[in-house]
């Protein structure tokens, strides 16, 4: 016993050492979302699990057990739609077929439109076409004529609406001209651009790139080497490009091993800040404040009525002030990443709208004019890319494009917009205006009692749906057909232009009514009594597992 007394202490001292470690581990844990999005590591191999399957054609318009009457409204819809389709947007149709086998891009957006049991036949029937002409004040037009109100805002860029940056690239181009794509030295409207951004920001020094995507990787890597430390914080459900360290999860296939995906407005999130010693920076998206916690909504993971959007400014504001709190007091860097929100909320962005000060900014899409950017503004201790003392001690970052001389015109044309009172205009009672326009669409959809309520943040809207249905998904189609353009992620995210007039924003409402009111009346929104969204998921899962059982019988 005596002879064993060293092993059991030295076994209880190794016990105690690893106390604190687990005690942190346990906390981080609570930090993290419950749902996948929260969970990385699980939710990729969980998508690895997901079996594919595709219904028949007679389950296509019976995923629900829809009675056979229902399912007789249905079909005859769908293929009425599909012939619409067919003739309106012949020539657009044809060149995307043509083009499709030799474009990836395309094959995966046209792939992920809808749920998946029901994209084979819907991608075989309902193609719109991916190619467009013209653009014209709020309209784009495709190639075979047709004019629809344009609610993709081109990914974010689109805030001022396509004329504005049609002329900012004109004029731009006219005054790099004669210097043409000299690149390593920089055109001197450069010089311009720095002063201004800075002062936009409120921050000391400028990096120029050439994506959203690049500008968030300086940031990170700046703030890294800056504070020597490993670990980057994202937030559930938040987007901050294709970069491996901030998309961690599910369209990664490689796992991220210093990113922590944590809580959004949360006091655990705080509590790990506040405790570990890791954490070199938190990114934030502003975007997030419109669904926290949750990934962007897209139609095709939209497999019931479950999709939920909320925004409160104050909350979300709060939210902000004590992350930056937090982040001054433990030396971490906070960065916003401003690529799609940057100058669509205020002419200071995020930053001016929340009230709320960051040690980092990165701006992108509509900056640029027009053209391609990335940016990344921040307190000059953090931009150096090198040490004084140890000369071979820096942080690389270059491009081969960053700062082309007619990118950084169309800026400049940009930049300078901001001050003239036409974009002054397009500010001056920015939120209530958009408040009031999501009002009165939900309204109109109230009063024809559609199933079907919009979200918003400013111009950054979503659309929910308070029925349990398999089809909801289907509403991108109507609206389609009723000229309005949509991204590919369908009904997930509008995003309209500042230059909306009252008049064009209520063709759109009319438009969107009347789509609600077709989908409406060809059964799609038929459900069984006492339905729910926790069936409809149950049901899924039921599938999934016996696709399954079916294979490995």
């Amino acid at each position: 016993m005596t002879e064993a007394l060293p092993f059991y202490i030295a076994g209880a001292a190794a016990l105690l050492a690893l106390l604190p470690r687990v005690k942190r581990r346990l906390e981080l844990s609570r930090a993290k979302h419950r749902s996948l999005a929260g969970h990385a590591k699980m939710s990729r191999r969980v998508a690895k699990l997901l079996p594919f399957y595709e219904f028949d054609v007679a389950d296509v318009f019976a995923a629900d057990d829809a009675p056979p009457a229902v399912v007789e409204q249905r079909r005859p819809a769908f293929e009425r739609l599909a012939a619409l389709y067919r003739e309106r947007y012949a020539k657009t149709r044809a060149l995307t077929a043509d083009v499709q086998p030799m474009l990836s891009d395309l094959q995966f957006t046209s792939a992920y439109r809808v749920p998946f049991p029901f994209s084979r036949h819907v991608r075989e029937h309902l193609k719109a076409g991916n190619f467009v002409a013209s653009s014209s004040g709020v309209t784009v037009t495709d190639l075979d004529g047709n004019v629809a109100y344009d609610l993709t805002g081109s990914y974010g860029v689109n805030v001022f609406g396509y004329d504005f940056y049609k002329g900012c690239m004109a004029r731009g181009n006219a005054q790099v001209e004669a210097l043409g794509p000299v690149l390593g030295s920089f055109h001197p409207l450069l010089a311009d651009n720095v002063k201004r951004l800075c002062a936009i920001s409120g921050l000391d020094e400028v990096s120029f790139h050439m994506s959203g995507t690049e500008a968030v990787m300086q940031a990170v890597r700046l703030a890294r080497y800056h504070t020597r430390r490993s670990h980057l914080v994202r937030f559930c459900g938040a987007y901050h490009g294709w970069w491996g360290d901030v998309q961690p999860g599910v369209g990664n296939p490689v796992a991220a091993e210093h990113t922590y995906t944590l809580k959004d407005m949360h006091a655990d999130t705080l509590h790990v800040l506040r405790t570990r010693r890791d954490i070199a920076c938190v990114l934030v998206n502003p975007l997030q404040a419109l669904h926290p916690n949750a990934g962007a909504p897209g139609d095709s993971s939209l497999v019931d009525g479950g999709r939920r959007a909320h925004f409160d400014r104050a909350a979300y504001a709060d939210w902000l002030r004590q992350l930056r709190e937090v982040c001054t007091a433990r030396g971490i860097v906070l960065i916003f990443d401003e690529v799609f929100v940057g100058f669509r909320l205020a002419p200071g962005g995020a930053q001016e709208y929340f009230g709320v000060r960051a040690d980092m900014v990165t701006y992108g899409k509509t900056l640029g004019g027009g053209y391609p950017v990335g940016v990344v503004c921040g307190k000059a201790a953090l931009m150096r890319r090198y040490r004084d003392d140890r000369p071979a001690d820096i942080c690389f970052a270059r491009g081969t494009f960053n700062s082309h001389p007619h990118v950084m015109a169309a800026m400049n044309e940009f930049l300078r917009a901001l001050d003239t009172p036409e974009i002054a205009a397009l500010y001056d009672g920015l939120e209530e205006r958009w408040n009031a326009r999501a009002e009165k669409l939900n309204m109109l959809l109230a009063e024809a009692d559609l199933p079907v309520r919009v979200v918003n943040l400013s111009s950054i809207w979503t659309v929910t749906y308070s029925v349990p249905s398999r089809y909801n998904w289907m509403l991108q189609y109507y609206l389609r057909a009723e000229g309005l353009a949509l991204s590919w992620v369908g009904t997930g995210r509008l995003i309209f232009s500042l230059n909306y007039g009252d008049a064009e924003f209520d063709a759109v409402c009319e438009r969107f009514v009347a789509a609600a009111r077709r989908m409406q009346a060809d059964g799609w929104w038929w459900v069984p009594e006492g339905a729910s969204n926790k069936q409809v998921k149950r049901r899924i899962l039921r599938e999934m597992l016996a696709e399954r059982f079916a294979r490995r019988g």
